[in-house]
């Protein structure tokens, strides 16, 4: 089908006046689908800045602009009744010659793109400063978030890098991909263990002696973690309990837990195991060598189990896009910010803190999948969103700290310290070993970790 001179006057028109709006040059590439015709006529001069692309009523835009710029050129485009995604221009663009090749049409989305807000920057120094030349321990390291904290830790050349997790295929991969960087320095240890096997991870700890430990091993998704509480507290509670005291028993020197702000007032199962694994962590810091301390984020964007892979499948399928409650609302970060706010969160400790970071505003979920149909070249007409209804365990928004807590003093730009209340060890731990996980039903064990969190924040 040849593209039409009408439709190429239209096409430079839109161009010319997304170009006067947002003031960027642009270089205009008209194409159509004939083999036996020439594939592009370039018009314009070639700008390093902004790329349009234009073919048989789509426009390619080249990701090289702010996420509002991008999406008012795909509102726009959108009103015009020309369909919009995005394309990732292949070396040659700007050459003679240069032909299209459907490949590089790209409908990845940006996960930075859709946070709202600028990302949080590691402070290089102060982590090198920790980590070079020291011997670090990843639990969880085959996990979304575990493996990121590896990739970072990796740059700053610590001695031993022990990559701890039970899934063998995830240790085996990111141990793979870390050894092809053909490090001289950091010699990488995969460890396939199971942090509820108490007497193994002693025995890991007190042979490897790791000088940071990084708790990331859990389990996180929380309409299961309602279905399944057992394995929630033997995994959450004593699996951090196994570590931590693991981690104390072999004089660690820092040990920095991964924790949620669904242990922020908690209504279900896996916000409460997590923060009782918070009052472990913090509890234990109060003797000893070892500084404990914790990392309270939100959601991750783009990790195992989060909204995002969900909504790319549901849109690449052609919809639904399915949403819990349109009112729903949640605080969101980068697999690489999370990563990043656990490492300076170890570079910083002093024991018992809980660190928090400055996430912006929340974000409606229905914002969210709004956002991503538009940054997939759709529109809300051809990708229907539903409500399905919240799920047990659900809230409709979370907080960052609980009701009583304050915001303590601020670490750097985005990071601070949130005035926690912690418990002595001593009622924890008998609260843990009253759990009898294996004799009480579902419903009655969600019910104690609940309230068991919630009558010691009113009696602290």
């Amino acid at each position: 089908m040849k593209i039409s001179k009408h439709f190429k006057w239209e096409a430079i028109i839109l161009a010319d006046l997304v170009s006067m709006v947002i003031g960027i040059p642009m270089v205009y590439l008209l194409l159509n689908d004939s083999i036996s015709l020439p594939v592009q006529t370039m018009i314009g001069i070639p700008s390093i800045y902004f790329i349009v692309h234009i073919m048989l009523g789509f426009f390619f835009i080249a990701p090289f602009l702010s996420i509002d710029k991008m999406e008012w050129i795909l509102d726009f485009g959108h009103s015009m009744g020309i369909k919009m995604t995005q394309m990732s221009p292949g070396e040659g663009i700007f050459t003679e010659n240069y032909s299209f090749n459907s490949k590089q049409i790209s409908h990845e989305i940006d996960i930075a793109d859709l946070l709202g807000r600028e990302e949080v920057e590691l402070d290089d120094e102060k982590a090198l400063n920790q980590i070079s030349d020291q011997s670090v321990l990843v639990t969880g390291a085959g996990g979304s978030i575990g493996s990121e904290i590896c990739r970072q830790i990796i740059k700053f050349s610590p001695r031993y890098l022990y990559l701890l997790g039970h899934g063998e295929n995830s240790i085996y991969l990111i141990y793979q991909e870390l050894r092809n960087l053909n490090l001289q320095h950091t010699e990488i240890i995969p460890v396939i263990a199971d942090v509820q096997n108490k007497e193994y991870i002693e025995t890991l700890m007190l042979k490897y002696q790791p000088d940071i430990v990084y708790h990331a091993a859990a389990h996180k998704h929380v309409p299961l973690m309602e279905a399944n509480p057992t394995e929630a507290v033997k995994n959450n509670v004593f699996g951090t309990l196994n570590v931590a005291m693991a981690a104390k028993k072999a004089n660690v020197g820092v040990f920095v837990m991964l924790s949620t702000d669904k242990a922020n007032n908690p209504s279900g199962v896996m916000g409460a195991t997590k923060r009782i694994a918070e009052m472990i962590v913090t509890g234990l810091n109060e003797e000893g060598h070892t500084i404990f301390t914790a990392v309270r984020f939100g959601n991750v964007l783009g990790s195992r189990g989060s909204v995002i892979p969900l909504f790319k499948r549901q849109i690449q399928a052609g919809g639904p896009v399915t949403v819990t409650d349109f009112n729903m609302r949640r605080f969101f970060m980068t697999i690489p910010e999370a990563s990043r706010l656990v490492i300076q969160a170890g570079a910083y400790a002093k024991g018992g803190e809980i660190f928090i970071l400055d996430m912006g505003e929340e974000v409606y979920i229905v914002d969210l999948a709004k956002k991503m149909i538009k940054l997939s070249g759709f529109t809300e007409d051809e990708i229907e969103i539903k409500e399905m209804g919240i799920r047990p365990g659900e809230k409709l928004y979370e907080e960052l700290l609980l009701t009583d807590e304050t915001i303590g003093e601020k670490v750097d730009d985005k990071i601070f310290v949130g005035r926690i209340q912690n418990m002595p060890l001593e009622n924890i731990l008998s609260f843990i070993n009253r759990l009898d996980i294996s004799g009480t039903n579902n419903s009655e064990l969600r019910k104690r970790l609940v309230e068991y969190v919630h009558r010691n924040l009113q009696d602290s």
